[in-house]
């Protein structure tokens, strides 16, 4: 007889949820019903718990509320601003009891150690954490692969953790109608059983058709004809709606019309930035805004929990039913979603809307912090004049969002060297190789649209690349910026004047700050703040700094030998082509 057992038939139970409104998931409706749980399991589902309750259980009541499951995000980026145990309570108090997430930091830059640094690290998290691997060591379109054969084995004997569920997000130029390294990481997912992560924004027709020949899912439709296509190919449509994009209407609004089956849909943060997070932002607040668009509320409790774990293969996740983890979420009601008590694994971890639990201690291996080795010379900053052949030079221009256009600037010119020119709107902008196991290798190119008047920026936070940006209007500032970020192990700095004006330190794999999601929030707006005081103009300043490097959106980006043309999937330089 297993440890559930004797509660079905009539002992008491660890905890007793009672009196509420429960989602039966395997009946797809709501029952008044009261749910037993021992240790980390749902023992059984009952019409009346008293005969379950004991003088040792723990009663949590439920009456007049509704009961669903622990939700999912099926997309999102925990490694990413604030360390994941930082986040851990605020997300949890979003009625988020799993997550899917991508390693942005740990993998991208760490690759397998990073990996395996980055489930040791959050094993005992009550939050419930399944990484995919990051297959960005292995893109080789725009630059040689940093990932040899054996690191390739490293990556893929990853497969074998219980935890790990598919390889992560590539973007669709990288594997569209070219060979690529990372099919050799793609066959050795297909024979374990895991899923591969597409990002497919921008991939239409032919396109689309074939990257729905590599990938299983795709989190970038922003239309419901996109959403449509998606379905049509057979990937699971993962609908997003975070702090980067809101494109959940593109998927709600054809999921409420009956054209998409309700089980090829998956709801996602795409992740949530501190700011966001402190002000309760999460899983719970898309499941409202998914009913509200007209979805049927059991298909939408489905499409934020269940279809997700079935997708990754999360056994026990998802769904209210004996044997599942105890994973649960006590709601006001089905129209506000507010959440008031969240069970994670049998424990009470929200009560009243408030964590009660504070950030996990975690310890880190020294690796994990030293992932920089440039120099920051000013030089670096600037252009010999004769990277061009006249005082005109091809430029990224700032579009909207994630975007960045190709265009032609005229620098300014300090003795033989071409310089930014504020004034005139012209800025440099460096992305620098900090991986210290790859030569010190960068590349200068020049942005315009952006805005900022004085000073300099420089972040680690840099998408897909292991690299340092600068965004500079002044040389000498972009290299006390690059440098105080390289002593804080990585992060954000802005100087003017030779001065650094904020900072905020991220030193866990360059990407992450160890402090409290309050205070990184304040650190973000500070960033903010201070790069419009110097003028900065466009919608999203940090985001835009950080995604030059970004080849998952068109159409011109950094790269560390020059400029990646992505929809021509070729390095071109300065000098501008005449015809």
């Amino acid at each position: 007889m297993n440890d559930l057992q004797p509660v079905a038939l009539g002992d008491a139970a660890d905890v007793v949820v009672e009196g509420g409104r429960v989602f039966c998931s395997n009946r797809g409706t709501f029952l008044e019903r009261d749910i037993a749980i021992v240790g980390d399991r749902i023992a059984t589902i009952l019409e009346d718990g008293d005969d379950a309750v004991g003088p040792e259980t723990t009663v949590v009541s439920a009456a007049g509320r509704t009961v669903i499951p622990g939700l999912i995000d099926a997309h999102t980026h925990a490694d990413l601003y604030a360390t994941t145990e930082q986040l851990c309570p605020s997300v949890l108090a979003t009625g988020t009891t799993s997550v899917v997430t991508e390693l942005s930091g740990f993998g991208t830059t760490l690759g397998s150690r990073g990996t395996e640094a980055y489930l040791e690290a959050t094993a005992d998290l009550p939050l419930s954490v399944y990484p995919t691997v990051a297959p960005q060591p292995l893109v080789d379109t725009f630059e040689p692969r940093r990932a040899d054969e054996d690191e390739l084995e490293a990556l893929a004997d990853l497969f074998d953790h219980e935890r790990i569920v598919g390889v992560g997000e590539i973007d669709w130029i990288h594997v569209v109608g070219q060979e690529s390294p990372v099919e050799g990481l793609y066959e050795r997912a297909r024979e374990a059983g895991v899923r591969i992560v597409g990002h497919g924004a921008g991939c239409r027709g032919e396109n689309l058709r074939a990257f729905a020949t590599v990938v299983d899912n795709d989190h970038e439709p922003i239309s419901p004809a996109e959403a449509l296509d998606r379905a049509e190919q057979g990937l699971q449509v993962v609908a997003r709606c975070g702090s980067i994009r809101d494109d959940l209407s593109a998927v709600a609004d054809p999921l409420a019309a009956g054209e998409i089956a309700p089980g090829n849909v998956s709801l996602s943060t795409d992740g949530v930035w501190p700011t966001a997070l402190r002000d309760g932002f999460g899983m719970a607040e898309l499941l409202r805004r998914t009913i509200e668009a007209g979805v049927d509320p059991a298909a939408a409790v489905d499409a934020a929990s269940r279809t997700t774990a079935e997708h990754f293969g999360l056994e026990g996740r998802g769904v209210i039913a004996p044997g599942a983890y105890a994973d649960l979420v006590v709601v006001s009601d089905l129209e506000s979603v507010a959440v008031e008590t969240v069970l994670a694994d049998g424990e009470v971890v929200v009560e009243d809307g408030t964590p009660t639990i504070d950030p996990p201690t975690v310890s880190y291996p020294e690796f994990v912090f030293d992932t920089i080795d440039v120099s920051t010379d000013p030089e670096r900053f600037t252009l010999p004049q004769s990277v061009t052949a006249d005082g005109e030079v091809r430029a990224m221009d700032v579009g909207q969002g994630l975007l960045t256009l190709e265009t032609t600037v005229e620098p300014g010119l300090e003795g033989d060297r071409y310089v930014p020119d504020p004034d005139g709107d012209v800025l440099t902008a460096t992305v620098i190789d900090r991986d210290p196991d790859t030569p010190d290798r960068g590349f200068t190119g020049f942005l315009t649209g952006y805005g900022l008047e004085a000073g300099a920026a420089a972040t680690t936070n840099t998408w897909e690349v292991p690299g340092l940006v600068t965004i500079a209007a002044d040389p000498d500032d972009a290299a006390l910026a690059a440098e105080r970020v390289v002593d804080n192990g990585g992060g954000w700095a802005i100087a003017r004047g030779g001065e650094v004006l904020t900072e905020l330190p991220m030193p866990v794999a360059a990407f992450a700050a160890r402090e409290s999601v309050p205070s990184v929030a304040a650190g973000f707006e500070d960033l903010e703040a201070t790069l419009r005081d110097l003028g900065v103009s466009v919608e999203r300043p940090l985001l835009t700094a950080q995604t030059l490097t970004f080849p998952g959106v068109p159409a011109l980006k950094l790269a560390v030998t020059g400029y990646a043309d992505v929809l021509g999937r070729e390095i071109v330089g300065l000098e501008v082509e005449r015809t």
